[in-house]
């Protein structure tokens, strides 16, 4: 198949330290080279792909260090782009949101669009409501909750490469945290899972600008008078040490998290994960083999005391099972011929009504 991957331009793709759409993005398109299909990639110029790279801006727009005033004008403009070229593709698959519907309708691209961010807003509901012939994929079940009446295609789960992390099946000496610092990935609740469990925590997490006033006011304090190694962001060569030397990953959210990359990758390097239940989390975590699902603080620690009882061995193994990059774009792949199948027979349906009147 002739397939055009359309990626968000903040980061590169693969992005050069976080950045969980555009990783996702690669791990797409490299696989789908793999398996033999032409792949072009719409992304920034500073992207490395194994497919044709087309470049809309010269990097990401994230390293413009703040410079940037309209990061929208940039994603219109890869929009008109890939609308002008979408013929030469069997399918578009978009990963920027609901930006392109307009374009999508318009022009009857035969596209579909993942959906990457939470969805429980409730001013996006008309929009929805109105672009109901889009064709959505989810990236899990519980993403849907709040619109389970929109135009779903399937939910595909996210997975990386087989061979990205080398497990570790030695027991780790310390907690990990590794993500952003946000209210609502809730670092603070890791912080005190730690103390009362009497283990380091070591923290590998970006502060983004929008979230440097809760850091400076609620979490510096915190990192300062506690035993945490705070060591920030952290790139994909530094993940499987950070990861596969770690007991346990803390995953201690505050909100319906559509997904949670940094779940598998902990999985991928035997690790298993201690995560509050929110959104996604209970989907992912096979309860006793990858880690356990809690309600509280109290539980965690509690958690905590059965990470020993884990085989580290099967926890990498249902990683194996569950959540690679081959079996996600196997996964799209089927997405991809139901999307152009309902299309053609949308098409048809146009011209039969047509011909009628």
């Amino acid at each position: 198949m002739k397939i055009a991957q359309v990626a968000p331009l903040y980061e590169s793709v693969p992005p050069k330290l976080y950045g969980g759409t555009e990783r996702v993005v690669s791990y797409i398109t490299e696989e789908l080279v793999k398996l033999g299909h032409d792949i072009t990639l719409y992304a920034s110029g500073d992207s490395r792909t194994s497919a044709r790279l087309r470049s809309i801006c010269e990097r990401a727009l994230r390293l413009d260090g703040g410079k940037l005033l309209s990061p929208l004008a940039h994603h219109l403009n890869l929009i008109e782009t890939v609308a002008q070229e979408a013929d030469e593709f069997d399918v578009v698959h978009f990963h920027l949101d609901y930006l392109p519907f307009s374009q999508i309708r318009r022009l009857e691209i035969p596209a579909v669009t993942t959906l990457h961010g939470r969805l429980d807003i409730p001013d996006l509901y008309p929009l929805f409501r109105e672009f109901d012939d889009m064709r959505l994929i989810s990236i899990s079940d519980a993403q849907r909750a709040p619109m389970p009446w929109a135009s779903w295609l399937t939910t595909v789960h996210h997975g990386i490469p087989e061979d990205l992390h080398q497990p570790n099946f030695a027991p780790g000496e310390y907690l990990a945290f590794l993500g952003r610092i946000s209210p609502e990935k809730r670092v603070d609740r890791a912080i005190e899972i730690a103390r009362q469990a009497g283990m380091p925590l070591r923290v590998a997490a970006k502060i983004d600008d929008a979230d440097r006033n809760y850091f400076e006011t609620e979490i510096s304090d915190l990192l300062a008078n506690s035993d945490v190694e705070f060591i920030g962001e952290i790139g994909e060569d530094d993940k499987t040490d950070f990861l596969g030397n770690a007991a346990a990953l803390l995953f201690p959210i505050d909100w319906p998290e559509p997904f949670g990359l940094v779940m598998i990758e902990a999985m991928a390097c035997g690790t298993p994960v201690i995560a509050f239940r929110g959104g996604s989390v209970a989907e992912i975590i096979d309860e006793g083999v990858t880690g356990f699902v809690v309600e509280s603080i109290e539980e965690a620690v509690e958690a905590l005391q059965r990470i020993p009882s884990l085989d580290r061995k099967g926890c990498h193994q249902r990683f194996l099972e569950r959540f690679t990059s081959r079996r996600m774009c196997e996964q799209y792949l089927t997405a991809y011929e139901r999307g152009i199948w309902e299309k053609k027979r949308a098409s048809r349906g146009k011209r039969g009504l047509t011909l009628s009147l």
